[in-house]
């Protein structure tokens, strides 16, 4: 079997995202729709992992504004025409093929938002991955009242994150 590598996401690749979202995510489900949207809206930032002929992981991510979380299953309608960040919304993968998968998807997304001019990465952390992320270069911010309350959303012991991109 090849090494799994990550391509651009199709429009058929949806129901593969939407299965491995519902394994991956239980607890924070996202409809198809919601899904479906964000690779509309900005496909360069949606890529799936394939592994031989299966999709083993998907990664989307989109411009968006620091400290103002997207609503989880929450259409966004448009991107925000002053962006000034390249939002990670989500990147998950099947447990059978993690292990430094991560790591290139997130590069792409560093060359998509300095081709863009944006200098910083924001994501919000869930589960345990906080660790995964720091290594990735991902800081923890302290979050005021606003954002705690979207961060509720997300589960406990969620944490929104920023990479600076100048600071690398």
């Amino acid at each position: 079997m090849s090494k799994p590598h990550w391509r651009p996401a199709h429009a058929s690749d949806l129901p593969a995202i939407s299965a491995i979202a519902a394994q991956i995510h239980p607890a924070l489900p996202e409809s198809p729709e919601v899904l479906a949207e964000k690779m509309r809206l900005y496909p360069d930032g949606c890529r799936v992992l394939v592994a031989g002929d299966e999709i083993a992981g998907y990664g989307l991510a989109h411009p968006w504004k620091q400290h103002r979380i997207p609503p989880l299953d929450g259409l966004l309608a448009r991107l925000p025409d002053d962006a000034d960040c390249l939002y990670v919304h989500d990147v998950a993968v099947l447990p059978d093929f993690r292990g430094g998968v991560v790591r290139p998807y997130v590069a792409d997304v560093e060359q998509l938002a300095r081709a863009s001019g944006i200098a910083t990465l924001a994501l919000v952390s869930v589960y345990a991955t906080r660790p995964l992320w720091q290594r990735l270069g991902f800081r923890p911010v302290t979050a005021d009242a606003a954002l705690r309350a979207k961060l509720a959303s997300y589960g406990e012991g969620s944490t929104y994150m920023l990479r600076d991109l100048t600071a690398v």
